[in-house]
């Protein structure tokens, strides 16, 4: 019994071990927003509920800038689960920065939308590479968002399924490319989560990320 019960320590020991050496950073500890930046732009929009990241409530978005306040990357993998609710909109930002009010004008927008009206859905690259009309998630059902960023290269999967695989071109010029949205273009920076509207309400949880070379 005794060589049974030494054995399972070292067996948690080692897992313990592998769990910190896999390079992936947890972004959320389901407690509270540490770690996390609302603009406010509607007060309130962004709650923990049940070791989840609530969001509802209107147009606002929360930065993620870490234990120093001042987190960026720019090659990294990103994992999360979402869940939708009948006619949400919502958003996750990469390569983006602060700002105080208005849809984020740095990097790019991974969208997140199974039932809303706007024909961008879940999984597409906002303006740039979409997922039209048939989203590959259901509302209030859990899935799994996964996206990298590598040089030029975007990747999204969405449960498994890649959804955008993109490169951004060398001559790449979003303002010419993208009407009103200039920003959009690969440097470095945070990641973001959208609160769309005062009818989208969505919900994240195990949010993690791992910085690549």
């Amino acid at each position: 019994m005794k060589t049974t019960f030494l054995t399972l320590l070292s067996v948690v020991a080692l897992s313990a071990v592998a769990l910190a050496e896999d390079g992936w950073t947890s972004m959320f500890n389901g407690k509270d927003l540490s770690g996390w930046k609302s603009n406010e732009e509607v007060p309130g929009s962004f709650t923990v509920e049940d070791g989840k990241l609530k969001v509802s409530g209107g147009r606002a978005h929360i930065f993620f800038v870490g234990a120093d306040g001042n987190a960026k990357f720019k090659n990294f993998e990103f994992k999360a689960k979402f869940m939708t609710t009948p006619g949400a909109n919502g958003g996750i930002y990469i390569h983006t920065t602060y700002q105080d009010k208005g849809w984020p004008e740095k990097g790019y927008e991974c969208q997140v939308n199974a039932t809303h009206t706007d024909r961008k859905k879940t999984g597409g690259l906002y303006a740039v590479q979409d997922v039209l009309d048939n989203a590959p998630n259901k509302d209030n059902v859990w899935s799994d968002y996964y996206i990298k960023v590598e040089g030029k290269h975007i990747t999204i999967k969405i449960d498994g399924k890649t959804t955008v695989d993109w490169t951004q071109p060398d001559d790449w010029d979003p303002a010419k490319s993208l009407k009103g949205m200039p920003g959009r273009s690969l440097s470095e920076g945070t990641i973001a989560i959208q609160g769309h509207d005062p009818k989208s309400v969505a919900f994240y949880k195990d949010l993690e990320i791992k910085p690549l070379p």
